[in-house]
């Protein structure tokens, strides 16, 4: 298989390269790996948003007519790898572009797409998702908040967390249970919600272990949200999420934060002995066997996206690349935090090298390993539904949720 750029490809990966010459903020990829990462940067990210939007280079493979690109998937993989060349990466709209507008494209009605879509394109709206809760662990369709139909609204109690940008969000798709009396993958609906002026939600940031509080629990006590914010046919909210979840696995499924060029720059500056740590035949394998498991994820991804090309949804081999790309950037921040030997324990952003890039990574990592589908869970659905391979017991398939045991059992 010819992995090169054909004419047209190139001549698109020169426009582009051009326009991003042009147009990009200031800095190269590694000065803005060295930026702090609690550093705030919605502002810059929403005028960088804009001004892709403004030039067709937003959300390219979703329709014009929604505010996207219009344009194909090659397109989308040479922007996307020469944008990702310099850095210019702002997780906060990986929610609402990646996951968000696909599921709201599939099963929303044509008012809702043209109030919410176009806006979080343009990077007007951040997202949030609000599914995980305290009890549900790894098991989506485990939600236990509720909510009840009352009139033209439905009322909403119960309790997310981890949820991502919650504070910064304007909007959120929610996951709830809406039928207890059925088993617990027919019973749930879903909706948007507005973040900002919902009566009765209540958001508490969570101080994470790396310094950061983009974590949130959030907090329903009767809140009323419109049946007209419904997406998708009331109890059909698995097959819903579905669309979500394939997505989110896409988007976690490549690199973001420093790889194994930036394991090669510090290795060049790093001393290991009389030699500096590149030159050691044990660590330029490592870098080498994380490099071609790169190009492997990337061609995985390109598979994803060639389905999504197609106007079809990322299937389930998007869980191999979530899954290989978690642990791979863990085990680089880590190879990172070893190579610098006694000096890997400095997280000062002033002090450490690539402004503690790799020291925030290695923190990072255990969420990046249970967002989006803990190790376990994707090990299944590839397992499953990419090997063909017998599916684990469940016991409480065909259980009325409401009678699915809960708490402590003598």
């Amino acid at each position: 298989m010819d992995f090169d750029d054909t004419p047209e490809e190139a001549a698109y990966r020169a426009k582009v390269r051009s326009w991003l010459r042009e147009n990009a903020p200031a800095g190269t990829r590694e000065s803005r790996l060295r930026r702090n990462a609690g550093e705030d940067l919605v502002a810059e990210a929403k005028a960088w948003q804009a001004k892709k939007a403004d030039a067709g280079y937003a959300g390219i493979l979703r329709p014009k007519a929604w505010g996207g690109g219009g344009g194909g998937l090659m397109e989308e993989v040479i922007f996307g790898e020469e944008e990702d060349a310099l850095g210019l990466y702002y997780g906060i709209f990986t929610i609402g572009v990646g996951m968000c507008v696909p599921t709201l494209l599939a099963y929303s009605d044509a008012e809702t797409k043209e109030r919410l879509v176009r806006p979080t394109i343009r990077g007007e709206k951040i997202w949030c998702q609000l599914f995980s809760e305290p009890g549900g662990g790894s098991d989506l369709a485990g939600v236990r908040t509720r909510a009840e139909r009352d009139g033209d609204d439905w009322v909403v109690s119960g309790q997310k967390i981890w949820t991502s940008n919650a504070h910064i969000a304007d909007y959120g798709i929610l996951l709830v249970r809406t039928d207890p009396a059925v088993p617990k993958h027919k019973g749930m609906t879903m909706f948007w919600i507005d973040m900002r002026n919902s009566p009765g939600l209540e958001m508490r940031r969570i101080h994470q272990i790396s310094g950061m509080s983009e974590f949130n629990e959030v907090f329903f006590t009767d809140v009323r949200v419109p049946d007209a914010q419904r997406i998708g046919e009331v109890n059909d909210g698995w097959r819903v999420s579905l669309v979500t979840l394939m997505n989110e696995r896409l988007t976690t499924g490549s690199s973001r934060g420093p790889d194994w060029q930036e394991l090669v720059g510090l290795g060049r500056r790093t001393p290991a002995g009389d030699a500096p740590a590149i030159a050691h035949g044990a660590v330029r394998e490592r870098i080498a066997d994380w490099y071609v498991k790169s190009e492997g994820l990337r061609l995985t991804r390109l598979r994803s996206i060639t389905a999504i090309s197609r106007g079809e949804q990322p299937g389930p081999e998007a869980s191999i690349a979530k899954l290989v790309a978690a642990s791979q950037a863990q085990d680089i921040a880590m190879e990172a935090v070893e190579t610098l030997d006694q000096f890997g324990i400095i997280a000062d952003p002033e002090i450490a090298p690539l402004g503690a890039a790799f020291q925030q990574a290695l923190m990072m990592s255990p969420s990046r390993r249970i967002a989006g589908g803990t190790d376990e869970i994707l090990r299944n659905i590839i397992a499953e539904r990419v090997l063909g391979l017998p599916g684990d017991i469940r016991v409480d398939r065909d259980l009325p949720f409401r009678d699915i045991p809960t708490g402590r059992r003598d």
